[in-house]
């Protein structure tokens, strides 16, 4: 695979937001279970060192994870963050394909619970979780 390809499977994320624009382009895979976020590393995603910058971990996984369980209740509600957490365990660096792969626990009528890995070349750099707090679709 060379610093350009996309994996099989991945499509132009079906959402935008102000965020990640600059981040684009961003790509999404859909599981039985869950949305995956990837992206090609590239310079726009670095902090001064060079490396990823964390925040962009940190946004990607809680996009994950939020469209995870939307996905999981059937796009039927919508979600808002009430709490994420994010462990770095890992570095990556440009040209890298990195994945946010989630995976949902729990889903209830008020909170939802979801998990995800960040990945660069498949290997971990990062955990995370959250929760989310159900908020209905208007109208």
């Amino acid at each position: 695979m060379t610093s350009t390809d996309i994996p099989d499977g991945f499509e132009p994320l079906f959402r935008k937001s102000p965020l990640t624009e600059p981040w684009e382009p961003l790509y999404s895979r859909k599981t039985d279970k869950a949305v995956i976020i990837g992206l090609r590393l590239a310079k726009p995603h670095t902090n001064g060192r060079g490396l990823i910058h964390g925040g962009l971990i940190a946004a990607l996984a809680d996009n994950a994870m939020g469209y995870s369980c939307a996905q999981a209740t059937g796009w039927t509600t919508s979600f808002v963050t009430v709490s994420l957490t994010v462990d770095f365990v890992g570095s990556a660096e440009i040209g890298q394909w990195c994945s946010i792969e989630s995976d949902v626990i729990r889903t209830g009528k008020t909170i939802c619970f979801a998990q995800c890995l960040a990945k660069a070349d498949d290997t971990v750099i990062a955990r995370a979780s959250g929760t989310f707090r159900v908020v209905p679709k208007k109208g």
